[in-house]
C-alpha cells in the first residue's frame, strides 16, 4: 500500500471532507499505530481549520484481536491434550484450560473487561480525536463516533464468502434481520473441547479442536497481513465528523452540546473507546447524553441499526433509534430498519456504560458493509450520496434535538 503521511499544518488548507477522505485512505494505520496516530493528528488540524476546539488523547491499547483470540483457542487445545490422558486429573485439567480459554474468548469477543488480554499481551499508545461543536453550555449532550484506525484483512473476510448465502438461500436472506454469527466458531470451540473433558465425549473434543484449530489458523492469517484502506470502515464516517464540524454552530444547535469523536484501536475492539468513556465519564451524564455511532456509511443502503453483538445480541435504545428514523424521515433521506449485525463496534461500549446508543451504517445487497476488511475499500468505491445522506440525517437529528 501507498505509505504517505503529509504535514498536519500544511495539508489542510481548508480542503473538503471528500478530499480528507481521499488522503487518509493513503495512511496505512492499523491499531496503535504510528499510522493511526498521523492520521489523528491530519484529523484534528481539519477540525480546528473548521474552528473547533479540538484534542488529541493519548491512550493505551493493545492494538489487536488475532493474539487474545488465538492464544485463547491455543489454550483450549492444549487441554485437549492434556483430556487425552487417562484418569480424572487429566481429564479436569483440560477442561479447566478449555473453559479459561472459552470465558477470554466470551469476554474478549463479547466487549467485556478484557481480563486476559490485559494479563498477557502488552499495550501500546493509540489515539482518540475529540472536538466541540454546537452549544458548549447546552444542557443536552449529543456525541457522533467515528474511527480512524483501519482493519486488516483475511481470507476469512473473501467477498465471495458473504455472497455465498444471498445466492444460495435468495428468500431466507430477503426475510433475515442478521447475517450468520461467524464469531461462534471462535468461541465453540474451546467449549465442546471443555465439554468433552467433563464428559469424557471423544467427539466433542474432536469437533472442538477442529473449530479451535480453523480459529488459530485465521488469527494467524489476519495477523501477518496489512491494514486495509478503510475508506468505508471508517473514513466515510470520519468525513461526516467533519462536515458536522461545518454545520453544527450554536445557533443551530441552541441547547445541545455536540461531540465529534473518532476514536483509535476500535478494530482492536474497541479499546480507544474504552478508553474515552473512562475518561470522560463525569463530564457526559448518561441521563443527558447520547451516542450516535457512525460505522460503514458508503454503502449503497442507509441503515438504522436496531442492535449489534458477536455472541450477545444487545438492542439499541428505542428513542435514539426512532430519534434517528424520525431525522430521516424529515430530512426526506431513506433508510432501511429492522436489521441486527453480528459485528460489534463503539457503540456496544457506550451501551455497556448505561449510555442512550443508537447507530447509523450502511449495507450491500449481502447485508454486510461493502468491501468489508478488503484491499478494494478505496474512496473510489464509495457512495458517495448515501455518505451525503447519512450526513443529512445527523444534522437533521441535532436540529430535532435542540428543539427538543
Amino acid at each position: 500500500m501507498l505509505q504517505r503521511v503529509p504535514d498536519p499544518e500544511q495539508a489542510v488548507l481548508k480542503r473538503s471532507w471528500r478530499e480528507a477522505v481521499h488522503e487518509l485512505s493513503l495512511i496505512e494505520r492499523p491499531s496503535a499505530s504510528e499510522g493511526e496516530r498521523s492520521a489523528a493528528e491530519l484529523i484534528a488540524a481539519d477540525l480546528r481549520e473548521r474552528g473547533r476546539e479540538t484534542v488529541v488523547e493519548q491512550e493505551l491499547a493493545h492494538g489487536g484481536y488475532w493474539w487474545p483470540l488465538g492464544l485463547a483457542n491455543l489454550l483450549a487445545l492444549l487441554g485437549a491434550l492434556a483430556a487425552r490422558r487417562r484418569g480424572r486429573a487429566a481429564r479436569a485439567a483440560g477442561a479447566l484450560a478449555a473453559g479459561v480459554g472459552a470465558a477470554a474468548v466470551w469476554d474478549d469477543v463479547g466487549h467485556g473487561r478484557r481480563w486476559f488480554r490485559r494479563a498477557l499481551l502488552p499495550r501500546r499508545p493509540t489515539w482518540n480525536v475529540l472536538a466541540r461543536a454546537g452549544d458548549e453550555d447546552g444542557e443536552r449532550t449529543v456525541v457522533f463516533i467515528a474511527h480512524h484506525d483501519a482493519a486488516h484483512s483475511g481470507l476469512i473476510f473473501h467477498p465471495a464468502l458473504g455472497s455465498i448465502g444471498p445466492r444460495l438461500f435468495p428468500r431466507l436472506h430477503e426475510r433475515a434481520g442478521r447475517t450468520l454469527p461467524i464469531l461462534y466458531a471462535v468461541w465453540l470451540g474451546p467449549v465442546a473441547i471443555c465439554a468433552g473433558a467433563l464428559l469424557g465425549r471423544r467427539v466433542l473434543r474432536r469437533l472442538g479442536c477442529v473449530l479451535a484449530t480453523g480459529t488459530v489458523a485465521a488469527m494467524i492469517d489476519i495477523g501477518a497481513r496489512r491494514s486495509v484502506p478503510g475508506a468505508n470502515d471508517n473514513l466515510a464516517a470520519v468525513g461526516v465528523l467533519l462536515a458536522l464540524a461545518e454545520r453544527l454552530d450554536r445557533d443551530a444547535a441552541a441547547g445541545v452540546r455536540v461531540l465529534l469523536l473518532s476514536t483509535g484501536s476500535e478494530e482492536s475492539f474497541s479499546e480507544g473507546m474504552e478508553a474515552f468513556v473512562e475518561r470522560h465519564r463525569d463530564e457526559l451524564a448518561p441521563q443527558s447524553t447520547e451516542f450516535v455511532c457512525l460505522e460503514c456509511l458508503g454503502g449503497p443502503e442507509l441503515i438504522v441499526l436496531e442492535g449489534e453483538g458477536m455472541l450477545r445480541m444487545r438492542d439499541y435504545t428505542l428513542s435514539v433509534r426512532e430519534g434517528l428514523g424520525e431525522a430521516a424521515r424529515r430530512a426526506g433521506v431513506k433508510v432501511t430498519r429492522g436489521l441486527r449485525t453480528v459485528a460489534a463496534s463503539d457503540a456496544l461500549i457506550a451501551l455497556r456504560e448505561g449510555y442512550r446508543v443508537g447507530t447509523l451504517a450502511a449495507i450491500d445487497h449481502t447485508k454486510l458493509p461493502l468491501n468489508y476488511h478488503w484491499p478494494n475499500d478505496v474512496p473510489e468505491e464509495l457512495h458517495w450520496q448515501t455518505v451525503e445522506d447519512a450526513l443529512a440525517v445527523c444534522e437533521r437529528f441535532v436540529l430535532d434535538r435542540a428543539r427538543g
